[in-house]
């Protein structure tokens, strides 16, 4: 009996000794796998920790390379201005040359060997304006920003881009949502985002971005919105002109009109008023409108007007334009007003400036 009891307690202590050695076994296993985790986590931060870096660097090599760039348009810009300066003079200087033989040849001294050199002289000119011409299109063209319309299509529109003080008024009243009465009705009721989203209004901020993109880089402009008021796009700048060559405040206006919404009547006698309070005076005028005005100064008394008072309405505004400076018409389609289209055409004429319609997908 007693062997038998000794044979149990070795026994027992046989299964305890092999319990302990598995636990220690699974224990040690544990350890080597929270080690290669943790080993292999550091490698994997590490490599993160890299690539952040490199990132990091290549942004700030984009960032470099961004004023670069900058002010490499700067430069070309005043070399473009400065090309154009020139090829005038030049130009002015031919003038002057031409008049110089036609006075000779009138007063009889048909001395030919001076004709021929002043024809020579004209011949030498006319070569140094082709260059300083090309020479500007090669750095820059014509256009202080660059705009490219879906399908980068162009368009003959004969309208007169040129200028030193140049004015752009942007109708902003509701009719401006639609061509159709029954959907501005409609989208008055809708959120401010839905109008601002509409094809109309769409158009006409394209139309504005066309404009601004063709400017002469060395003028001056001034973007005015209206309404039954009429007020500059950039608070703080009424009765200033600002530069075409500032980019920036360029993309500034084009931000600024996207988050208008259309709404209200026409006055196209405040909007023409407006152009009074700018010192110098604007030499080039473009109106983006799609119809006749639906009251003068003060709003209207009653809610509906005809068509015969709307046209009084608009040629007692038009008495309030400078005289001598084109005005150019940019007229959006508009249902129920048969005499827009005539009388903002005949304003063109008068004024020689030009009238446009533009097609749905233009610019």
């Amino acid at each position: 009996m007693a062997r038998k009891n000794r044979m149990f307690t070795n026994f027992s202590l046989s299964f305890l000794d092999v319990m302990s050695c598995g636990f220690g076994a699974v224990i040690l296993v544990f350890l080597l796998i929270d080690h290669s985790i943790e080993v292999e986590s550091r490698e994997i931060n590490q490599h993160l920790l890299s690539e952040v870096n490199l990132l990091e660097k290549d942004i700030t090599e984009g960032r470099k390379d961004l004023v670069r760039l900058h002010n490499t348009l700067s430069d070309v810009d005043l070399q473009m201005v400065d090309a154009q300066g020139q090829a005038t003079r030049i130009t002015e200087d031919m003038d002057r040359y031409e008049a110089l033989i036609t006075d000779l040849q009138q007063d009889g001294l048909t001395d030919q060997a001076d004709i021929e050199a002043l024809k020579a002289e004209i011949q030498s000119l006319e070569k140094e304006v082709d260059k300083l011409r090309l020479s500007a299109e090669e750095d820059s063209g014509r256009s202080a920003r660059s705009f490219i319309g879906e399908g980068n299509r162009q368009y003959l529109t004969g309208l007169n881009l040129g200028g030193r003080n140049i004015v752009i008024l942007v109708d902003v009243s509701a009719s401006m949502l639609d061509e159709k009465l029954v959907n501005i009705i409609r989208l008055r009721n809708m959120s401010e985002d839905i109008q601002r989203q509409s094809a109309k209004w769409n158009r006409t901020l394209n139309t504005v971005d066309w404009l601004t993109a063709q400017l002469p880089v060395d003028s001056h402009y001034q973007v005015i919105t209206f309404n039954t008021e009429a007020r500059p796009v950039l608070p703080g700048t009424a009765g200033k002109w600002l530069e075409v060559a500032d980019q920036a405040q360029l993309e500034k206006i084009s931000a600024e009109l996207r988050k208008l919404t259309p709404r209200g009547g026409t006055s196209l006698e405040n909007a023409f008023r407006a152009l009074g309070d700018l010192s110098p005076g604007p030499d080039n005028i473009f109106l983006l409108t799609d119809g006749l005005p639906t009251q003068g100064a003060a709003p209207a008394k009653s809610y509906t007007i005809s068509g015969r008072e709307r046209q009084k309405l608009f040629r007692r505004a038009i008495k309030l334009l400078p005289r001598n400076v084109p005005v150019n018409i940019i007229l959006a389609p508009m249902e129920g007003d048969p005499m827009a289209a005539s009388e903002f055409w005949q304003l063109a004429q008068v004024s020689r400036g030009s009238f446009l319609s533009p097609s749905p997908d233009w610019p």
